[in-house]
C-alpha cells in the first residue's frame, strides 16, 4: 500500500492557507494545519469534513512540529513573515519540498517590496539552503480555489522551480487543489510569476473582476 504523503499547511487560518487546505484535504494526503489561531483552525477542519468526512486532517499546533513530520511544507503566511517561519523550521527542511506562496507586495498599489533581481521564493530559498523550494499557488486568487473554472476555462496555476522531481510532485498537487498547472521554469522565474499577480490585482481592481479572474495560456 503507497505511503500517504504528509502535507503540513503553515499559516492554515489565513485565507490562502485555508483556501489550499480545503482543496487538498482528501484520502490521497495526511494534512497538519498550523496556526497562531488554534481555534481557527479547528473549526477550519470541521467545514473540510463536512465535505470530505475520509479527510485526514488534523491541527499541530508548531510550525516546527508540523513541519518536521512533513514531507510538503506549504507556507501560506504574508510574505513579512516568511523569515520568521524559516528560522523556526530551517532544521527540519533537509530534502522536503517547501513551498512558496506569498507576493511580496509593498500594497495593491506600488509594487513588490523584494530587492530589484529577486523573489521571496529565491529569497526563501536562501534561508532554507537544504530544501526544494518550489514557488506555487501565488498567481491565482483566493476566491479562484472555490471556482477554478472562468468562463468555461480552468484556471492557469504557473510553478517553478529547481528540482524536477519536486515540480513534479507540486504539479500533481496543483491539479488536486482544481487548477491547470504549468512549469514556467528554474526558481529564478518566480520574480516574473510574482509580478504576474501584482498585474492581476491591478487589473482586477481597474475592471471590477473582485477577485474572479486568472490567467491562461493558450497554445496550438
Amino acid at each position: 500500500m503507497k505511503t500517504k504523503q504528509v502535507i503540513a499547511v503553515i499559516g492554515a487560518s489565513g485565507e490562502m492557507g485555508s483556501a489550499i487546505a480545503k482543496t487538498i484535504s482528501n484520502e490521497n494526503y495526511r494534512v497538519l494545519l498550523q496556526s497562531t489561531d488554534t481555534d481557527k483552525v479547528r473549526s477550519l477542519i470541521d467545514v473540510i469534513r463536512s465535505n470530505k468526512p475520509s479527510a485526514d486532517v488534523e491541527v499541530v499546533n508548531h510550525p516546527l512540529d508540523a513541519c518536521w513530520e512533513a514531507d510538503i511544507i506549504i507556507i501560506a503566511v504574508p510574505y513579512a513573515a516568511e523569515k520568521e517561519v524559516a528560522e523556526i523550521i530551517w532544521k527540519v527542511t533537509n530534502q522536503k519540498i517547501v513551498i512558496s506562496v506569498s507576493n511580496p507586495l509593498k500594497n495593491i498599489d506600488t509594487g513588490v517590496a523584494t530587492t530589484s533581481g529577486t523573489s521571496a521564493a529565491e529569497e526563501l530559498q536562501k534561508l532554507l539552503p537544504h530544501a526544494k523550494v518550489i514557488k506555487a499557488f501565488n498567481t491565482v486568487f483566493v476566491k479562484d480555489f472555490n471556482h477554478p473554472v472562468i468562463n468555461g476555462q480552468q484556471v492557469d496555476s504557473f510553478i517553478a522551480g529547481n528540482d524536477h522531481d519536486a515540480l513534479d510532485v507540486v504539479y500533481d498537487l496543483v491539479k488536486t487543489a482544481g487548477f491547470n498547472p504549468v512549469i514556467a521554469g528554474d526558481l529564478s522565474q518566480s520574480r516574473m510569476l510574482e509580478n504576474m499577480k501584482f498585474l492581476l490585482i491591478q487589473l482586477s481592481k481597474q475592471n471590477n473582476y473582485y477577485g474572479r479572474a486568472g490567467w491562461k495560456l493558450l497554445h496550438d
